[in-house]
């Protein structure tokens, strides 16, 4: 079987793909998460197709349920699947059964907000919708905060959320809030995290947050450096990438490369 994920415009139905529209139209089903919001967009651009539902209830079932099709096209709700949606878990299924896989490029929500944000892009976090418990998410953010970070929200936790970056970062930190991008209400506000909740009293439509880079205390003048050397490598960091977050996290340039390349002792 082969298998295609299709990026799916996630507001203005202009930013679909003529590769993406030819694969729609060749497919012989058209897997998506909500056959009714797909069904929409098929029939905007006047194709008829079979659809299958595979929502987070239902990718599990998916082999069975694509069982016997030859090409098939899968689309989540907007943007591009496998990012915050079950693409990924399908993904994991189609490299396990030794299905032929394309990934199409196109719309997604994350890119769009982290460039026109005016922040730092070179490198960057991507953490997708955070954890609902709030020391959860509070340690998540710690893990990343030393480098541009960008976030999806809900509405109805937006100004949850806010109010726990502005304990982390300070009333100071500069982020900024895409909302409804591609959409006809498309709105970037740039500016402080203190003065966001006073903005957004009353949040509406699908939010990207972009937060600009911690500054940190210099790792090197007391303790932490350890502590700090053994956190970025339980994230899988080595290397240049590890010298890297090490300088950033305020370590002298000399002792990074220095501890970056110390061979782990192992413990009794």
């Amino acid at each position: 079987m082969r298998l295609i994920l299709v990026p799916t415009p996630i507001g203005n139905l202009e930013d679909i793909t003529l590769r993406a529209l030819r694969v729609l139209k060749e497919a012989e089903v058209v897997a998506c998460e909500d056959t009714r919001r797909t069904g929409l967009l098929l029939k905007h651009f006047g194709i008829s197709k079979p659809m299958v539902r595979l929502d987070q209830h239902t990718v599990a079932n998916a082999k069975r349920l694509l069982e016997g099709h030859e090409l098939v096209a899968y689309a989540t709700d907007a943007g591009t699947p496998g990012i915050s949606d079950p693409g990924a878990e399908l993904v994991a299924l189609a490299i396990k059964e030794g299905w032929a896989l394309e990934v199409l490029p196109g719309p997604t929500a994350l890119i769009p907000a982290l460039v026109a944000s005016g922040l730092p892009t070179a490198r960057f976090a991507f953490e997708g919708f955070l954890p609902q418990k709030r020391a959860e998410r509070r340690e998540r953010l710690e893990q990343v905060a030393a480098r541009t970070v960008v976030l999806y929200e809900a509405p109805h936790r937006l100004r949850e959320t806010l109010q726990d970056l502005l304990q982390l970062y300070g009333p100071e930190h500069p982020v900024a809030i895409a909302r409804e991008l591609s959409k006809l209400h498309e709105e970037i506000w740039r500016g402080r995290l203190g003065d966001a909740l006073e903005y957004f009293k009353e949040p509406r439509g699908e939010f990207v947050l972009v937060l600009g880079p911690k500054e940190q205390a210099p790792a090197a003048r007391g303790q932490g450096t350890q502590e700090l050397l053994e956190q970025l490598k339980a994230q899988g960091l080595k290397g240049k990438e590890l010298v890297s977050a090490l300088i950033e996290a305020g370590v002298p340039r000399n002792l990074a490369y220095e501890l970056a390349h110390k061979p782990d002792v192992p413990k009794p």
